[in-house]
């Protein structure tokens, strides 16, 4: 269990020590090894705890979505990074989606306006960007939805995502906040942190492995 809780603690230090580069401003290599190193750190929790592999595979995924958006000419393939991330979650919290009260449809009634809005807003700015960034945000918020099914540390996680990713669209339409990398990198990282997190609760899906 000490172990465990090192993994997670390294896992903190990296998103701080991340945080802390895009604040400052320091060298892009220090920006690139920091950020390439917080989802494989967060799934190696993840799996020491006996986590599902599907949440294990999103957030490896992940790990290239945010790899592959650090090179130029790369955007696309780290949206689809992205998106297989959010089918591997959709998947997982999907399940427990599923088995929710009535309450379920409101909570995806309201994302899917959220949705709406959000593309209706973006959509004369996107140009070529439109139809994957639409398709894409469609699997994001599907993420939000079937999370919100799973409990409410993942609930918030998936509302934090589309949160980060709102973030990105405002900075590919030019209309970007102070402090903009902050908030996306802050929103993203507590977004995966509690998906992840949350998913223990119930994943059960292997024992934890021994250390």
């Amino acid at each position: 269990m000490r172990e465990l809780g090192r993994v997670r603690a390294l896992f903190l230090v990296v998103a701080a020590a991340h945080l802390v580069v895009l604040a400052v401003g320091a060298p892009s290599w220090a920006d690139f090894v920091t950020k390439a190193s917080l989802m494989p750190v967060l799934a190696w929790w993840v799996y020491r705890r006996g986590g599902a592999r599907l949440v294990i595979a999103a957030l490896l995924l992940s790990a290239g979505g945010d790899i592959a958006l650090e090179f130029d000419g790369l955007f696309i393939v780290g949206m689809g990074f992205f998106g297989a991330a959010h089918v591997c979650y959709v998947t997982f919290f999907g399940r427990s989606f599923a088995a929710a009260g009535p309450r379920k449809w409101v909570i995806a009634g309201g994302y899917a306006i959220m949705w709406a809005v959000l593309i209706a807003v973006l959509w004369p700015r996107l140009g070529d960007l439109r139809i994957p960034v639409a398709v894409y945000s469609l699997l994001l918020t599907s993420t939000a939805v079937a999370s919100a099914g799973h409990g409410l540390r993942t609930g918030i996680g998936g509302a934090l995502f589309l949160i980060s990713d709102a973030l990105i669209a405002l900075g590919i339409t030019d209309r970007e906040l102070p402090m903009h990398g902050v908030l996306v990198m802050l929103t993203y990282i507590s977004a995966q942190y509690l998906l992840a997190s949350g998913s223990l609760t119930r994943s059960a899906a292997r024992p934890p492995v021994p250390v």
